[in-house]
């Protein structure tokens, strides 16, 4: 039975249950409709570069030899006569029937070339972010706790290098010193010819290798992965480090550090177990924005490493005039930097529920 304390218990969580409730589901559809108008919007613009940019894509598909006749009549089969507005009601269709269109350089439906190239930029972005987290939390919390001393100094150097040094540069002086010197990673591409026939089940070149049974290819993918991984994750550590640099020193100067200090807590439970969990929205925020970037497609590394991914595929689309592989691939990105951003809000709210 509730008494008076349960009373007064709601009253300081929030109110009663079924208050919290309706609130809990008016913040759904709240964050339900924000997505929805974010999908709409980023539907319009790809919508509109594709209309907008000076890349006739008929002349992509037909080439220049086409004849007025054959040119007027495609321009009508593709609803490219059509008012602005009917145009981009039967794209949003389209789209939403999960139908990109064709790429006009593979021949094959964009969905298919993307679920080709995307499992491969998963892979290396993942791996990316993992180095990315392993050093810059780390780093970034040592930095902060040694403020003005050698740690700091130290750290703050190596993430100037990794956000001043262009990263292809960085790709290309990896590839002579650790492969073309050492021979401690192997070169380009994703595999070695001799483990091509590997079936593609996943598309992740580590899993697909396990599930092979093969452990020499799995090593090779390993030696073809870990150097543009280390790269692309020492670009993310840096940036990651600099911000749990900053929010650590920011929760480390308030009045509870140095209440829980004067209490006599160790230095362990105050860094840890008091400043860094209120320093994690920023972190985990950081975290998901640089996962996501790297899953844009990392197009600098992908090209140097002729790494098959999602930035290369859009990059060699947008040199042969495929608008249409461009535009879906953007559209992809962006929805994936939505879905990242929803999950940073998620995971925000689980690490500080003030958050809500």
């Amino acid at each position: 039975m509730a008494g008076p304390f349960d009373q007064g218990g709601a009253a300081v969580t929030g109110g009663f249950p079924s208050a919290r409730v309706a609130r809990g589901g008016a913040r759904g559809l709240g964050l339900a409709g924000q997505v929805a108008i974010t999908l709409l919007g980023l539907l319009l613009v790809t919508f509109l570069i594709g209309r907008l940019t000076p890349i006739d894509p008929l002349l992509a598909l037909l080439g220049d030899r086409a004849s007025a006749a054959t040119y007027a009549a495609a321009r009508q089969r593709l609803g490219l006569d059509l008012p602005l507005w009917r145009q981009f009601a039967v794209y949003a269709g389209e789209i939403l029937r999960g139908n990109l269109g064709r790429s006009t350089l593979t021949g094959q439906p964009v969905l298919a070339d993307i679920a080709q190239f995307f499992p491969a930029t998963f892979e290396l972005a993942s791996l990316a972010i993992f180095f990315g987290v392993v050093f810059g939390v780390p780093g970034g919390v040592v930095a902060a706790t040694h403020k003005g001393a050698w740690p700091d100094h130290v750290l703050r150097l190596v993430t100037l290098v990794g956000y001043s040094v262009p990263i292809f540069w960085l790709g290309i002086v990896g590839l002579v010193v650790f492969y073309a010197k050492l021979d401690w990673v192997a070169g380009p591409g994703r595999i070695d010819i001799l483990y091509q026939d590997i079936p593609a089940v996943t598309g992740l070149m580590l899993v697909d290798t396990v599930l092979a049974r093969s452990p020499e290819a799995f090593l090779d993918a390993l030696r073809h992965l870990i150097l543009p991984a280390a790269i692309l994750g020492y670009y993310a550590a840096a940036v990651i480090a600099r911000m749990t640099r900053a929010a650590m020193l920011a929760e480390l100067s308030q009045d509870y550090i140095l209440t829980a200090r004067v209490k006599g807590l160790g230095r362990r439970r105050v860094i840890w177990g008091h400043a860094f969990p209120n320093a994690l929205v920023p972190i985990i925020t950081i975290i998901t924005l640089s996962y996501a970037s790297l899953l844009e497609g990392a197009v600098l590394t992908e090209t140097i490493f002729a790494w098959p991914g999602l930035g290369l595929y859009i990059t060699q689309s947008l040199f042969n005039a495929d608008l249409t592989a461009v535009l879906g691939g953007t559209l992809v990105v962006g929805v994936l930097f939505i879905g990242l951003n929803l999950l940073a809000d998620l995971f925000s709210i689980l690490a500080d529920p003030r958050v809500r």
